[in-house]
């Protein structure tokens, strides 16, 4: 795995060394106090790098963490998952960005290069989004950069603090790929913080 190259930030493979620098990114708005999503803490980092890794190991996740070009920051972390290269899909999620850098171009360039990844060299026919029910500015986001929302699956999950959570699944097919393309490519003109 090599890294995702933007003008403004690098996605690169996530190691097992990022784990400082993880939790401070995180630490920037405490995300891992969140109900909606899983962000490591000084507590569990180890166990969220370990899964990570694993799921490589395995080659269903493609961890990486998500930095900025200009000083090589980590700012936050995303994955491919659910890769299923039978069926040319996956996953993008597990995405959290630090406080500061929300609502900015980083997560719009970020999807944008993991898009371009999928559809343009994994040769993916689909890609899909999940998201908490609750987290309606994640939903906001996903919807913003041109998925499509397909519907709710019901305790779809078990969240650290035992809540059964409905999630929001959303998709790109490849047959969308050329337009969302330049939907995102124009949002990125936009964009300067």
């Amino acid at each position: 795995m090599y890294p995702l190259e933007g003008p403004r930030i690098v996605l690169r493979p996530l190691q097992a060394s990022d784990a400082d620098a993880l939790v401070a990114a995180a630490r920037d708005g405490e995300l891992w106090n969140l109900p909606f999503t899983v962000v490591p803490s000084p507590d569990t980092i180890d166990r969220y790098l370990a899964a990570a890794l694993d799921g490589r190991a395995n080659g269903t996740v493609q961890p990486f963490v998500t930095c900025l070009r200009s000083t090589g920051e980590v700012i936050g972390c995303t994955r491919f998952w659910k890769i299923d290269q039978h069926n040319r899909k996956l996953e993008i999620g597990s995405t959290w960005i630090a406080s500061r850098w929300q609502r900015s171009f980083v997560n719009t360039e970020a999807k944008y290069l993991m898009l371009c990844h999928a559809f343009e060299k994994m040769a993916c026919v689909r890609v899909q989004f999940t998201t908490d029910e609750i987290n309606h500015k994640s939903r906001a986001a996903i919807l913003r950069l041109g998925a499509q929302q397909e519907g709710i699956v019901r305790h779809e999950r078990i969240m650290p603090d035992g809540r059964k959570r409905n999630s929001v699944r959303f998709s790109i097919i490849d047959d969308e790929w050329p337009e969302v393309r330049r939907h995102l490519e124009q949002l990125l003109e936009h964009t300067s913080h």
